[in-house]
């Protein structure tokens, strides 16, 4: 035996996996050109898609990019120890090796995505996605769309029937075109509704007005025959009468645009011989919430629930126009079992279904119909809880106070921005104080609040005069935020691809919740405001500019957003004393 040969064998003896390992890399160095090639391949495709695509993604949403790449790191040293590691010889151990260390980098790549697009961070619409039957939708509907003439929209209306896409020749394209930039523009700004209106110019104009996050933003203008081609592309698309600008119509429309599908909710309505056109989108999902999910404080919503449970009585529930009355009504609904009880609702439209219960609608066209009667119509079949959208008439306030109180939950929906407006504009509402209070069990009042892009806002730390005026102890609060609306990318300032440089996104309540006592019902039916204000305070829960600060403290919006709403607020209620 040579030197050689018994080195080996002593090599191969104490460590025969070592050597079985260098065995499998001598064959694939030495013996297969092809075999490195094939290796390095799947290492170049997994680090071009992290350096150009994952890298970046994390960097622009601050993902935490230096975590995210000691993971990718430690993910392709560990494909690689696993390529090297496996104990086998022979061509098999070399595809084994190979797939093993290709499911790793699979592994890493997959998981990445999963978790940032869980992180609120990160928009809808700038999520990762793989799926290639969504890529070949988007593909089929881009193909439809140019052979259609270049349109971007697939409008499908009520009975599944698509409207189809005038020649691009004809004057009829231009204007589908327009009439689609509505959605498609709306859908950039991150709008909750387009609203196609008279300007109140002396040239009859009309204009597109959005609104994004509660707050309106003008559009496009356009000439008064034009925008009324605009509005009929709508409402031929939901199947409404194009002759009738007068009556009120409404209907939804399924919209397919860059491989996905939406609702809009198309409403027409004519006012003193002109046309008023409104595009709501998604108008289930803007009003699905539970109650939890609404912006209300822990404390708050042990209340909520402790009203709910007790099951007996009124309970109003207040907001503005536009400002989540129907999202808090359907959440309270919400809270008894539709299986259990006997659920019922009053509206002028369906905005969401609750599931088991009987949803009825109100037709104010229908002249020999009553609000009152039928409401009164609704309490005479014993149901459990009854959910009440409007109070347009003072007999339905009437009605609503009459009910059996001992067996029927009753919440009631009205357009006030306070807990204590509330109760005055319910007992002016029914014209008795003695038969407006009898039945009170609590009363809700909410305002809508933008809140702030966690992923650009501003943090500053507030002066002691500022703090001293908000209220707020300097000793406890170091720092508050304020919009942004650029971020950094490569230390270049852009604008912020999750809020599109605006600063907020999406919008959460400001509620004051309190239990209605029989001392609140003595000092309501004796006209005695002030004392109502002190009991609310002595409950010790907040008020809504509490909860408004308390939101500012914690990130969630800025002291610019209060004072907004706040004049905003102010403003309404002169307009309306």
């Amino acid at each position: 035996m040579t030197p050689i040969d018994a080195t080996l064998t002593l090599a191969q003896d104490a460590a025969p996996h070592a050597f079985g390992t260098l065995t499998l890399a001598d064959a694939l160095i030495l013996m297969s050109f092809w075999k490195p090639i094939l290796v390095l391949l799947p290492f170049v495709g997994w680090g071009w898609l992290i350096s150009t695509i994952y890298d970046k993604h994390a960097h622009r949403f601050h993902l935490g990019r230096k975590q995210w790449n000691m993971v990718h790191l430690i993910a392709g040293l560990l494909a690689v120890v696993v390529f090297f590691a496996i104990p086998m010889k022979g061509e098999i151990a070399f595809w084994i090796a190979l797939l093993a260390m290709m499911g790793v980098l699979l592994v890493d790549l997959i998981v990445f995505p999963m978790v940032a697009n869980r992180d609120d961070r990160v928009p809808e619409a700038h999520r990762l996605r793989f799926d290639l039957s969504a890529m070949q939708e988007a593909r089929a509907a881009k193909a439809a769309a140019k052979q259609a003439g270049k349109a971007e929209l697939i409008l499908t209306g009520p009975g599944k029937r698509k409207l189809e896409v005038p020649d691009t020749e004809t004057p009829e394209f231009e204007t589908r075109v327009l009439a689609e930039s509505l959605y498609i523009k709306g859908r950039e700004a991150r709008a909750s509704l387009v609203e196609v209106l008279p300007s109140g110019k002396p040239d009859g104009t009309y204009g597109v007005v959005y609104l994004v996050d509660g707050v309106r933003q003008a559009g496009d203008a356009f000439p008064g025959p034009q925008a009324l081609s605009i509005m009929d592309v709508w409402k031929s698309a939901a199947g409404l009468d194009v002759a009738d600008r007068r009556r009120k119509m409404l209907a939804d429309v399924s919209v397919e645009y860059a491989g996905a599908k939406k609702t809009v909710r198309v409403l027409s309505q004519g006012t003193q011989g002109v046309m008023r056109l409104t595009l709501t989108f998604d108008p289930a999902e803007s009003v699905r919430r539970a109650v939890d999910d609404l912006g209300l404080l822990d404390p708050q919503i042990e209340a909520v629930k402790r009203i709910a449970a007790d099951g007996t009585g009124v309970v109003l529930a207040s907001g503005q126009t536009r400002g989540g009355r129907t999202t808090t009504l359907y959440a309270l609904t919400r809270l008894h079992d539709a299986y259990t009880s006997n659920v019922q609702t009053l509206e002028l439209e369906i905005q969401d279904a609750i599931e088991g219960s009987k949803q009825n609608v109100f037709d104010p066209q229908n002249t020999e119909a009553e609000f009152s009667k039928t409401i009164r119509s609704i309490l005479r079949r014993d149901p459990d809880v009854v959910a009440v959208a409007e109070v347009p008439d003072q007999q339905t306030a009437v009605e609503i106070c009459k009910a059996d109180h001992t067996r029927t939950r009753i919440y009631v929906s009205l357009r006030q921005s306070s807990a204590l407006s509330t109760l005055q504009g319910w007992t002016k509402a029914v014209g008795d104080p003695d038969l407006a209070t009898a039945g009170l069990r609590g009363v809700l009042a909410q305002r809508l609040i933008r809140r702030l892009c966690a992923n650009c806002r501003v943090p500053y730390q507030p002066t002691p005069d500022m703090l001293k005026q908000l209220g707020l102890p300097a000793d406890k609060v170091k720092q508050l935020f304020k919009k942004g609306g650029q971020v950094l990318i490569k230390n270049k300032p852009e604008l912020c691809p999750v809020c599109n440089g605006g600063g907020y996104i999406g919008q959460e309540g400001l509620f004051e919740v309190y239990e209605i006592t029989d001392a609140i019902r003595d000092m309501i039916r004796g006209g005695r405001w002030n004392d109502v204000k002190a009991e609310f305070r002595k409950s010790g829960l907040p008020s809504i500019n509490q909860v408004a600060l308390r939101k500012a403290v914690d990130g969630v919006t800025s002291v610019e957003e209060i004072a907004r709403i706040s004049q905003e607020g102010a403003a309404k209620a002169g307009a309306g004393a």
